[in-house]
């Protein structure tokens, strides 16, 4: 059944498409029809569909957003202030294209760091075998969509035995109002590979437009990643984003994902254990206001034995902020000796604002150790009053508090210069906090 929404982009799409000039290669154009193809297959998603029933973004099908335009007048100035001092690789994207005079390559850790064009050209057999291969857009509408709009992307491949001291920074920068953008990125870390990613999404001004992004991890033996995400569009803005890593035999991926901004937004994650003896750390921290909605949606597969993951998320909600929380942990019939564990917690500062959490465990496998949890609550009356008994005044002991519930998640992203900003971001939003 087609909709509004999926006809809409469709002919979008096909339009842009029709107007591409440029080479490519026939496994991408294949890649592209088949995604082509799902869009006008798959419906758009509705609140009468259970992974969609507390997000409704019907009010994308409004929106007359057409694909946005590459834009090269853009001076470093203007984004400089989102640059990371540890990175000496850095790949800016502006509305979801390639600014090559804008990023910042450093070959000397032999790793290959580009834009999908490059990887085409000199390694088409390695995006070939990774690209759209761990991310199923057969079923999901927002990924088929990014998918057939694929153009510029940050492909990052770590070679063998190769260790990148230095961050990555992948930055997506929003400029144009009323667009929609698709951001790609596709990491490989290979066997006994190490690296730090930092994905960085940002706005320049407050403008309506949409983001609609795609990123797949492929982790070989014994890899090793660090991912940091920070979504800190504009609050008028509608994020749409998918992530998927593949975890081979004893790799270890690290994910700190970090939600400040969109009017509406929707971060799908799915973790794929591909092999025995892997491990994953997911932490999450959202912080909304306003009339803002956040949506995360997490999925981690134990499809085989040995695997360990850890995860923890929290929620700050203030105002008329909504936000979401679904975590999903399946441990499969042969997936013996499964150690995993999850936690949700979520502090309210409002009485209008609203928390849905859903913690799941499906086992079966009999021999694992598995736990979740999840609490809602507000600040802490005790600790308040300790605070205020220490001279502090109310408003400065809440905003403390509020401060030290997400400051445990951001002090595990290890990129100091980033870390001490969204510290500061958290602490200025606490200050404008509407307390009870």
């Amino acid at each position: 059944m087609k909709t509004a929404m999926s006809n809409h982009y469709l002919e979008c799409l096909l339009e842009s498409l029709n107007d591409k000039t440029e080479e490519t290669s026939d496994w991408l154009k294949q890649l592209r029809a088949q995604a082509i193809d799902r869009v006008s297959q798959l419906r758009f998603p509705t609140t009468k569909d259970e992974e969609w029933r507390f997000t409704d973004v019907s009010p994308l099908e409004q929106l007359p957003f057409k694909p946005a335009q590459t834009i090269t007048t853009l001076k470093q100035e203007a984004i400089q202030q989102f640059f990371v001092s540890e990175s000496t690789n850095r790949l800016v994207f502006i509305d979801g294209f390639y600014a090559p005079e804008l990023s910042s390559l450093n070959d000397s850790n032999s790793c290959l760091i580009g834009n999908l064009s490059s990887m085409v050209t000199n390694q088409s057999s390695l995006a070939a075998s990774h690209l759209g291969r761990h991310v199923h857009f057969q079923d999901n509408i927002f990924a088929a969509l990014n998918t057939a709009f694929l153009q510029d992307a940050a492909v990052i491949v770590i070679p063998r035995n190769v260790t990148v001291t230095d961050p990555i920074h992948l930055l997506f920068v929003a400029t144009q109002e009323k667009v929609t953008h698709s951001p790609r990125c596709l990491i490989i870390g290979e066997s006994n590979s190490q690296a730090t990613i930092i994905e960085d999404y940002v706005p320049l001004q407050q403008h309506a437009y949409i983001t609609n992004s795609v990123t797949e991890f492929s982790l070989a033996e014994n890899a090793q990643v660090n991912h940091v995400r920070v979504q800190r569009e504009s609050n008028m803005a509608f994020h749409l984003s998918h992530c998927t890593a593949s975890l081979e035999r004893h790799s270890r991926f690290h994910s700190v994902d970090i939600n400040f901004g969109g009017l509406i937004s929707r971060f799908n994650l799915d973790i794929q254990f591909k092999a025995e003896e892997a491990e994953c750390a997911i932490d999450g921290l959202t912080m909304i206001t306003g009339k803002q909605l956040a949506d995360t949606h997490t999925s981690i597969d134990h499809a085989k034995a040995h695997c360990t993951s850890h995860q923890q998320h929290k929620c700050i909600v203030d105002d008329n902020a909504h936000a979401v929380f679904n975590g999903k942990i399946m441990v499969r019939p042969h997936a013996q000796r499964t150690d995993s564990s999850q936690s949700s917690r979520n502090l309210l500062l409002s009485g209008a604002a609203q928390i849905d959490t859903k913690p799941q465990l499906e086992i079966f496998a009999d021999d694992v150790k598995c736990a979740h949890g999840a609490t809602v609550g507000q600040l802490d009356n005790e600790e308040i009053f300790y605070l205020k008994s220490r001279g502090l005044p109310d408003l400065a002991a809440r905003n403390l508090l509020t401060y030290a519930f997400g400051a445990e998640i951001l002090d595990r992203i290890p990129v100091a210069s980033l870390k001490r900003t969204l510290e500061q971001t958290v602490l200025n939003q606490t200050q404008n906090l509407l307390t009870i």
